[in-house]
């Protein structure tokens, strides 16, 4: 396989382009203080985020309406018992993959 020269560039244009909307807020904020509230407030964000994200594939809103993917739902409810009952991230992910493995499997 031989790799031209465009492809290369186009290579590292893209790197260009992934790597400087994740690095520029880091350089110009290293040098800011940023007042407690602001702190606080930011600290919410990755909760939301993964909310968001979960929510998203347990719900939707498809052409007949609003939507509950039972499946996911049964799934997220049985990862967050084992998550509470272990406190251990590694088991939560292995036995809640393993969890909507077996129940795509079997339905």
């Amino acid at each position: 396989m031989s790799i031209s020269y465009s492809f290369l560039l186009l290579l590292l244009g893209c790197s260009l382009v992934t790597a400087i909307p994740r690095m520029l807020p880091f350089l110009m904020m290293r040098n800011m203080q940023i007042p407690e509230p602001m702190l606080k407030w930011l600290s919410y964000i990755p909760l939301c985020i993964f909310s968001a994200l979960i929510i998203e594939s347990v719900m939707t809103n498809g052409s007949t309406g609003f939507q509950i993917h039972w499946l996911e739902l049964i799934a997220v409810i049985c990862t967050l018992v084992i998550s509470l009952l272990t406190r251990s991230l590694l088991w939560t992910v292995i036995l809640g993959v393993t969890l909507m493995a077996l129940l795509r499997f079997i339905f």
